[in-house]
């Protein structure tokens, strides 16, 4: 499972023109889950995203967490994180799980930041989106929980 979080003062997901999710300050976060991720692993990062220090406080040093902001997530699942671009000229996708597994772990991982404490809004799973997002820093950070952990 891999995650790319990006620190936001703003941010939307659109399909076919119409807003299906939109946050304030937050975070968006992708994410791609290949074919041997697990529940548990979605439940860690979920932990994880929810207490990651990387927010300024009142004295503008890093130290508080999306809980701590009283920030918002914008989950939207990206199979194209697990794109493998070394042989020739066109990824492949092989190393993305089948959307059976992939939509239940993604809504596995919704859940869990939502049971933290978090507001969440999301993308539609396996549509064509647009994302626009004010970027916050920028601050963007990949989390990763590989397989073996």
């Amino acid at each position: 499972m891999k995650l790319v979080v990006q620190r936001v003062s703003q941010a939307k997901v659109e399909v076919e023109g119409k807003t299906v999710g939109a946050i304030g300050p937050g975070v968006v976060v992708l994410i791609g889950i290949t074919h041997d991720d697990t529940t548990n692993q979605a439940i860690w990062l979920a932990n994880k995203l929810i207490n990651l220090r990387i927010f300024e406080d009142a004295e503008g040093k890093i130290n508080q967490s999306l809980l701590e902001i009283n920030g918002q997530a914008l989950i939207i699942s990206q199979f194209t994180l697990y794109a493998d671009c070394s042989g020739g000229r066109r990824p492949s996708f092989t190393q993305a799980a089948r959307p059976e597994l992939a939509k239940q772990l993604y809504e596995k991982f919704i859940e869990e930041v939502q049971k933290g404490g978090v507001k969440v809004q999301t993308g539609i799973f396996g549509a064509e989106m647009q994302v626009s997002l004010l970027n916050d820093g920028p601050v963007t950070l990949i989390l990763e929980r590989s397989p073996e952990e």
